[in-house]
């Protein structure tokens, strides 16, 4: 990583009680060092990642494209269900949302166009949720605060939290520009010919990115025979213009003053929705997206699911919920125990002054990836390779 000589303002928006590892805080450093980097605004949910550390908000004169990464735009949206608690059996929404993307979403090119984009920007993905951390969640209130009824949330209500982004898309513009440029470890002048093509395939990106939301949204609420409305639409991983150059949000929630925001917990633990106070004005407009992972993917294979039994549990929680997840290693590297406590997330972030708590979600249905019934039974008949000494694919 190219460094400057003198390093950047940070400001800590955490407190001793955020679990934080030295390899973040040793990134967070060297992104200080970055040519043009004026100021960095690090979060609760700060963590180790690729190219830099997740979870900061970052000033600069130039543009950071390894900072944004291949997944630009992803952000998570919050939806609410026109479809009541007391009517939800959640066996039934497990079954009904295996077939989430079976749904028909119309057709991609109006949807497109509608969104002002062009007809053929990666139509066939669109509505498709893709792997890692991203889900789309059926969600119930567990607590509510006061005034959280203007914000559209009551306790009898069902909602859905989306978190995905641009998909195959965001990583083709990621490939090209790091096969184009060399040093991008310095950046691109913003005003040069190279860093307008990016910023303005990163726009196309974003938008696309919302309404994948938006429709993968749309195919949830449709295999639960429900309509939805959109409460939030927060994207964390961007780059925003100000005044004084170039925000790059890398796992920060990107917001205005007054603004809803959802704060994910897991598919164990609760999920948050916050307004965004007067103090993101001493955070360049950015706050915590999620918990944070406190442990990372190749480390939680060693610590859970060892067994079928083991993995079975991992996808129920003390709720009742139920995850769907046909992916083994996904099923243990996304377990509860891989991230932080968002609630002392979500507790650093109100004591700076950054957001105000509304409410807290308990997960009843995550969606992850579902293997559909033909593929499955094609799985069947393949032969045993584990039985003939060769090497099986053994699902959860």
């Amino acid at each position: 990583m190219t460094s400057a000589a003198r390093p950047a303002v940070i400001n800590r928006f955490f407190s001793g009680s955020a679990w934080i590892e030295g390899a973040a805080l040793n990134q967070l450093d060297e992104m200080s060092r970055l040519p043009g980097v004026l100021e960095i605004a690090a979060f609760p949910d700060l963590h180790p990642g690729k190219y830099g550390a997740t979870g900061v908000a970052l000033l600069s004169s130039r543009l950071h494209p390894l900072l944004i990464g291949n997944d630009i735009g992803c952000g998570m949206s919050l939806f609410a269900l026109d479809l009541p608690l007391r009517k939800l059996k959640i066996d039934r929404a497990v079954e009904r949302l295996r077939r989430l993307e079976t749904q028909a979403i119309g057709e991609a090119g109006d949807l497109l166009a509608e969104a002002g984009l062009p007809v053929d920007l990666a139509p066939d993905a669109l509505g498709t949720i893709g792997g890692g951390n991203h889900f789309c969640e059926l969600q119930a209130v567990e607590t509510l605060a006061e005034g959280a009824g203007a914000a559209g949330l009551d306790d009898q209500g069902l909602y859905l939290l989306v978190r995905s982004g641009s998909r195959a898309l965001g990583a083709a513009v990621f490939s090209e520009t790091v096969a184009a440029h060399s040093g991008l470890a310095a950046g691109l002048d913003p005003g040069s010919e190279t860093g307008s093509a990016w910023l303005a395939s990163h726009d196309r990106c974003v938008a696309w990115a919302s309404l994948n939301r938006r429709l993968i949204a749309a195919r949830a609420a449709a295999a639960l025979r429900a309509d939805l409305s959109l409460i939030a639409d927060i994207p964390h991983n961007l780059v925003r213009r100000s005044d004084r150059g170039f925000v790059h949000y890398k796992g920060a929630a990107a917001v205005t003053t007054g603004e809803l925001a959802p704060i994910a917990g897991s598919r164990a633990s609760l999920s948050h929705l916050v307004v965004a106070g007067a103090g993101i004005s001493r955070s360049l407009g950015g706050i915590s997206h999620g918990a944070g992972r406190k442990y990372d993917r190749a480390t939680m294979h060693g610590r859970v699911g060892r067994n079928r039994s083991e993995r079975e549990q991992l996808l129920r929680n003390s709720w009742g919920g139920i995850a769907i997840c046909d992916d083994r290693a996904l099923v243990v590297e996304e377990a509860a125990s891989a991230y932080k406590d968002a609630g002392q997330v979500v507790s650093d972030l109100e004591n700076e002054g950054l957001i105000v708590g509304l409410a807290s979600l308990r997960p009843l249905v995550t969606f992850k990836k579902a293997v559909d019934e033909a593929e499955v039974e094609q799985r069947r008949r393949k032969p045993d390779y584990r039985r003939e000494g060769g090497r099986g694919h053994e699902r959860y």
